[in-house]
Parts: C-alpha cells; structure tokens; sequence
C-alpha cells in the first residue's frame, strides 16, 4: 500500500534499497528542478564532499547512492536517485533527500511530488512537497534514516532561499555558485625564494668585466710581471738580480745592462780585477 505522507510524518522502511523521484509539472516559466542526496553521519554532516550526490557528482564512489537522468512522464518531468539501504556504510547515520530550482523560487514549480519506490519498483509513500513561503530555491524533500537495526522515512519541505550552495554549506560541503564542487585552495609556500645575484655581462669579445672593487687592491699588491724571462726587481730602488748573482748596488747605483751587475766603487784603490784564466797569469 503506497502511504500519502504530510510533512513530519515517517513510515518504517523494509525495502533494502529505495529510489526517490522527484516530479514536477513544466511550463512556461518553470525552473528545472534536480534531484541530489546527501549522506549525512551522525553530527548530521558530510564525512567528505564524495557523500554529495547530484548533477555534477552523479555517483558515490561506494557506489551505494547514484544520480539518475531526468525522464518525461505522462505526468510531467522526473529527476531521481537511489540509495542501497542494506550496503551503506555503519558511520552513515542519515541521507537526504533534496531538491534544487536552479537559484529560482519554488512558488514558481507547480506539482512538486516526491515519491518513494522500493527495490522491486513498488511505490511505498509520496509526499506533495509544499514550499513554506515560496521563496526557497532549494528543498530538503524528505530524510531515510537509521532506527535500531532497519531504516525509517520522514517527510520534511525544509527550504533555503540561497539555493543549492546554501544547502551543501549547511551540510559542511564547499561549491562554487554553478553547482560545482570548489577547488581546495593552494596551499601556502613554504619557503621564502632566495634573491638572484646580479651577474655581470661580459665584455665584447668574450672578456669579462674586471671587478671594480679588487681593481686597486691587486693593483697596489701585485708587482709588474717579468718582461723577456727576467725576473722583475724586488724593490723599486734596488735592481733585480741577473742570472744568479747578487746585485750589490744601493739605491744610487744604476741598473745592471745586459745582466752583468755592476761593481761598488768605494775608491780608486778599492779596484780589483776579477780571477782571470792562467793565459792571463804573470810568469815567475
């Protein structure tokens, strides 16, 4: 027997799974009217955003609750979804049974009705959902719930003028405004990017550029390189030594030419020839 239902009533479920659907007289005028269900625990939320089935989400991914396409009927348009009582999971506590006007008033939808089909496609109740004030875009049509072991139905009409988003949110569910479920925002960086250091461009040719800040310091610090092989001086006001042998000029005496140091005059008498060779020796 198919039970006429007023809004707060309830009637036991036997059936181990249900199809609710939602029908509607179109017209001129008339909103689109979807269907959707909420999987509800027992602080009356969604675990997740997977437990909001509708347009967009047309399937749990337990597969226990689905989205089904719209049909014309003699009577007018439907829109349902199913639920397998009998496989949901213990931690859901509730499942809602809801309705959408595509952010239009309900006082605009005439013959709104949800009826409830058993698993071998019996009727076991309608409803003739009746907005309250004819305002609310969205509607909680009715709630299967848990009692003791089985599962019951109760008929509500609870409306939301701020349509489908304002019934997920209720429910602890993010969408955008298009009914779509809202991305997660990035998340934050965490890490503070580190400058760039500036790079110098090269010269033309190829060169690079000399670092203006060490310019003076290697000049100031590095002597003038060797010119021709020859060592340069180690001090500026005495002269380098050549080939090997020790420069014995202060600082007045003149450069060694051609790599032979000169000689200290002190006085005349302080000459003195170098060793000479034996063909050169005084025979006694």
């Amino acid at each position: 027997m198919t039970h006429a239902m007023v809004k707060g009533s309830n009637i036991p479920l036997k059936a181990s799974g249900v199809r609710a659907v939602l029908r509607w007289s179109p017209g001129a005028g008339v909103p689109d009217v979807d269907a959707s269900a909420l999987l509800l625990g027992p602080d009356g939320r969604v675990r997740s955003d997977a437990d909001f089935v509708f347009y967009n989400q047309p399937r749990h991914p337990s597969g226990v609750a689905r989205h089904l396409p719209k049909q014309s009927v003699m009577e007018g348009l439907t829109d349902s979804v199913e639920v397998d009582l009998s496989a949901l999971d213990p931690s859901v506590d509730r499942v809602a049974i809801c309705a959408s006007a595509d952010d239009s008033p309900f006082g605009l939808v005439s013959d709104l009705r949800l009826t409830l089909y058993g698993g071998d496609g019996e009727a076991l109740a309608y409803f003739d959902v009746v907005p309250d004030t004819g305002s609310e875009s969205a509607l909680i049509c009715g709630e299967l719930y848990r009692r003791g072991d089985g599962w019951k139905f109760r008929a509500l009409g609870q409306g939301y003028v701020n349509g489908l988003v304002g019934l997920a949110t209720e429910f602890g569910i993010s969408v955008d405004e298009d009914g779509t479920a809202a991305p997660a925002p990035d998340p934050e960086p965490t890490s503070v990017p580190q400058p760039v250091p500036a790079v110098a461009e090269p010269e033309p040719d190829g060169y690079p550029l000399a670092a203006p800040t060490l310019a003076p310091t290697l000049a100031a610090t590095q002597p003038a390189g060797p010119a021709y092989g020859y060592p340069p001086a180690a001090a500026p006001t005495v002269p380098a030594a050549a080939y090997g042998y020790p420069q014995q000029a202060p600082a007045t005496v003149p450069a060694p030419a051609y790599g032979y140091p000169h000689q200290q005059l002190a006085s005349p008498t302080a000459f003195k020839l170098p060793p000479q060779g034996p063909q050169f020796q005084e025979r006694r």
